[in-house]
This record gives C-alpha cells, structure tokens and sequence, in this order.
C-alpha cells in the first residue's frame, strides 16, 4: 500500500528515516550510501521529497504504527 511522506527523523544510529502518513517509519535506503545523496542529506532535499508516496509493507501486513496517534487519514 502506498503512503506518502510526511516527515523524516534521524534514528539512535543516525539514519534518515521516512515518517508516513499511515504512522509507520520507513528508513531510507539506497546505494550509494546516503552520504552522497542530498535529498536525504539537506533540509531542501528532505523537503523536495515530502508526499512523495512509498510502498509501506508495514501496512500490507497489518502491523501497528510506529506513531500510535497519527490518523487514519492526513489531513
């Protein structure tokens, strides 16, 4: 199922992770390392990249949210 971004945050390892609508967290991966993207490394890219829709497994799979108090549907 498909959400959108809606924040991103640095985890306890200091890695970009995706905040979605559903309030589930995606990391960001990718190859090359992160370092050498900036769309994940400054605020514009960050920003260029809000509704952005990801395919969210958490969903597919019925797990709970990352963010218990995010609603259903964004606002």
């Amino acid at each position: 199922m498909q959400q959108p971004i809606v924040g991103y945050h640095r985890d306890e390892e200091g890695h970009w992770v995706a905040e979605l609508a559903c309030g589930h967290n995606q990391h960001v991966r990718h190859q090359p390392p992160w370092v050498e993207r900036p769309w994940v490394t400054t605020v514009e890219g960050r920003r260029s990249r809000l509704g952005l829709a990801l395919d969210c497994v958490k969903c597919e799979r019925g797990e709970p949210r990352d963010h218990p108090g995010v609603s259903d549907s964004p606002a």
